[in-house]
């Protein structure tokens, strides 16, 4: 169980930290709007990504939150990482760039894959 704790920290904690606080501060930057515009999103667009991720990431790092809140939370964040890929290959074709999504979809995947064997029961 110690080894799903760590797995499911760690890759929460870099979730949270790439999803919700680093958007928190830098969708208003100069940057971040001519990402979205280079991908041919609307300004605030950032924004509405903004008032999901980080109560997104807040229910997955907060262990009170509810069960059935953090599915949807994983849910949506898999949504946003599948879209982005999308989104970047539709505009850049595939290189790098592209991928990087996809590595976020992997840790996401290891946190939740993590967070339900520590859901499950230990049997003794």
């Amino acid at each position: 169980m110690k080894k799903y704790k760590i797995i499911f920290w760690v890759t929460t904690i870099i979730i949270f930290l790439m999803e919700g606080v680093m958007p928190a501060f830098t969708w208003n930057s100069d940057m971040a709007k001519e990402g979205l515009r280079h991908l041919g999103y609307p300004e605030y667009f950032g924004l509405l990504l903004v008032c999901f991720k980080v109560p997104g990431t807040l229910a997955l790092i907060i262990p009170q939150v509810p069960a059935r809140v953090k599915e949807w939370a994983y849910a949506g964040f898999a949504f946003d990482f599948i879209s982005a890929f999308i989104s970047y290959w539709a505009v850049d074709g595939l290189n790098g760039m592209t991928c990087f999504p996809l590595v976020f979809l992997g840790i996401l995947i290891l946190s939740y894959v993590s967070y339900h064997k520590l859901k499950q029961p230990e049997i003794a």
